[in-house]
């Protein structure tokens, strides 16, 4: 994912790397490019054309750093944008015990997997998590689940007689309670597009639960419908974060950068394959570096950049000594 991205990201910025003085001809021209690039990379538009000005404004009256050329500098000032872009928020849990999260989402987006995936990777950080089963259409979504958590050594609850999904909900919490687990995760029915009557029925599971996370599980691949389904989830139930999957994929990526910025709810994990260990905390940073593919011209910026902020604490402690 993000190839073809970051290609005309590079394209569009190898012209101005090395030259030796911006101008306004040659630096519109470049960021017409990265608007564009952005756009054939299925970012929204209002995303791309804000991302554009923001990078804009930066540039115009910025002092160039000592050793950098003015060009390697526009290369951090959109790198740093971009991590902005995918990250501004935090990405850690609630700190409540037991802890319970709401994964909700579209059939297919890989919730269920990303059920366990997530219990797994709390585990590993001292958590007793505890899955629910609580997709009663499809009975394959909840022995999946039971696969997965046996597997990974994770308590489970599921109640296959049952319709009634809220009453699943609260009995699985007095289930959790018993096995002395500090987290409890929800893995709920998806539809193939959003109906009221799936939106309805969460609603009702997340009153019953009252959980302290509910996180949409978003399939990177989705594109610009990505963003309305965020929406959609976030308008009904405030949502407080969100998890991208098949981010392994070879789609455009446009999702990943638009749905932050538009649904504003941070992206907290991310799934990068099938198996359960490919699943991590999101890290703006990582993806920013690697859309960007240009990790060694931020680095010689940062460097330059620190050197400047040494001198300027000598100078001011020089000052403060004399004074």
């Amino acid at each position: 994912m993000f190839e073809s991205l970051t290609e005309k990201l590079g394209s569009a910025l190898r012209n101005l790397r090395g030259v030796g003085k911006l101008t306004e001809e040659n630096m519109a021209e470049a960021l017409k490019e990265v608007r564009t690039a952005l756009l054939s990379a299925d970012v929204h538009f209002k995303v791309a054309r804000e991302f554009v000005e923001r990078v804009q404004t930066q540039c115009v009256g910025q002092e160039v750093l000592k050793g950098v050329a003015p060009g390697q500098q526009i290369v951090k000032i959109i790198h740093d944008e971009l991590v902005k872009l995918l990250g501004e928020g935090s990405t850690s849990l609630s700190s409540a015990r037991p802890l319970k999260i709401l994964m909700v989402g579209l059939h297919g987006s890989g919730k269920t997997t990303s059920s366990a995936k997530l219990g797994k990777l709390l585990k590993k950080r001292g958590y007793r998590p505890f899955v629910v089963g609580c997709d009663i259409y499809r009975p394959a979504a909840i022995d999946q689940l039971e696969i997965l958590s046996k597997q990974e050594e994770l308590g489970f609850y599921s109640d296959r007689t049952s319709q009634d999904v809220p009453a699943i909900g609260v009995a699985a919490l007095a289930a959790a309670q018993t096995a002395t687990a500090d987290c409890v995760i929800f893995d709920t029915a998806g539809r193939l597009q959003i109906d009221q009557e799936l939106i309805e029925e969460v609603k009702r599971l997340h009153a019953r639960v009252q959980p302290d996370e509910v996180l949409l599980v978003v399939d990177g691949a989705l594109g610009q419908e990505a963003v309305s389904v965020a929406k959609a989830f976030h308008d009904a139930l405030s949502l407080t974060g969100l998890i991208l999957t098949k981010m392994d994929g070879d789609a455009r990526g446009g999702a990943a950068l638009s749905i932050k910025s538009i649904a504003n709810v941070p992206i907290k994990f991310i799934g990068t394959g099938e198996k359960t260990a490919d699943f991590d905390t999101f890290y703006p940073e990582r993806l920013a570096s690697r859309i960007l593919g240009m990790g060694d011209v931020v680095s010689l910026v940062e460097k330059a950049q620190e050197t400047i902020d040494v001198k300027e604490a000598e100078k001011m402690a020089e000052t403060l000594r004399k004074g």
